[in-house]
């Protein structure tokens, strides 16, 4: 497995349809760039303040939310590269990655999915406020709606094998594009959710903020069962995950996680081999 790390982003999507350099720009040194990743340097309170403010009617914009499992494909699948690179915002979703940046001298804060979607739901989303939501099977869908009395969710349940399905992934931009709300949550897991949101943005007249947070509404319906507040200080949240689903997440934790060791560790070379390039540099220009 060869690492990648592409060129840092520079634009996003302010206005529908238009890539543009205004205030919604990504400016590098707003960013943690950290293995095949920019993270936005702000932290869980600045990340649910920014999604919260943002106004309902402007231009459709997404977060992502980077975990280790989204790294390492990141560094072997040229497709999802640009597809992170549009986001309007990245934050980390992993204690571990977290644990790993600040053993590179390198501050990631921690702004996990289940925990920005939790709290919208709790602080931010009034029952009568526009919903929609991507993915999830109907039980839960209605587990949410119920528990925050929400009157006006709407929901679209696409087929499996998105990826694959490029007529789908339009049909779920253009539900999203008939069905204008505050919050847009995107529950298909990676890479599907980002390629919806990014024909969102190819469309043009979505508008709202969407989230691309994986399995966070199956926490908040009680589907699953999120690990306790010890375990995820600990970042062994992980662990938990798998004792749950050991069928279905064995392959994810035990085999493709620990690929992001030799990840970092391609990334602290090249990190050297760059710092000793710009050192000598200095010596012959000064």
């Amino acid at each position: 497995m060869t690492a990648q790390f592409p060129t840092p982003p520079t634009s996003l999507t302010d206005t529908p349809g238009r890539r543009t350099g205004r205030d919604d720009r990504r400016v590098h040194n707003r960013h943690v760039w950290f293995l095949n990743s920019a993270f936005d340097r702000i932290g869980f309170d600045t990340a649910l303040r920014r999604v919260s403010e943002r106004d309902a009617g402007r231009g459709f914009a997404f977060v992502v939310t980077p975990n280790v499992d989204h790294l390492v494909r990141l560094s072997r699948d040229p497709v999802l590269a640009p597809l992170y690179a549009q986001a309007w915002l990245t934050v980390c979703d992993s204690r571990v990655l977290e644990l790993i940046a600040g053993l590179s001298g390198e501050a990631v804060d921690v702004t996990p999915g289940s925990d920005l979607t939790e709290a919208l739901f709790e602080q931010v989303i009034s029952p009568d406020d526009a919903i929609t939501v991507i993915g999830g099977d109907e039980e839960t869908v209605n587990r949410v709606r119920e528990r925050y009395a929400l009157t006006a969710l709407n929901w679209y349940n696409p087929p499996m094998g998105l990826r694959h399905k490029p007529d789908e992934i339009a049909r779920c931009a253009q539900f999203v594009a008939r069905n204008p709300a505050r919050f847009v949550f995107l529950c298909v897991g990676s890479p599907q959710q980002e390629m919806i949101a990014e024909a969102c943005l190819d469309r043009g007249d979505c508008t709202g903020v969407g989230l691309c947070v994986g399995a966070s509404l199956d926490f908040l319906s009680g589907k699953a069962r999120r690990a306790p507040v010890w375990m995820r200080r600990l970042r062994l949240e992980w662990l938990h995950r798998l004792s749950e689903e050991p069928r279905r997440l064995w392959k994810r934790y035990l085999v493709d996680g620990p690929k992001i060791a030799f990840i970092w560790w391609e990334w602290r070379r090249a990190r050297a081999k760059l710092r000793r390039f710009e050192r000598e540099l200095e010596e012959r220009l000064f």
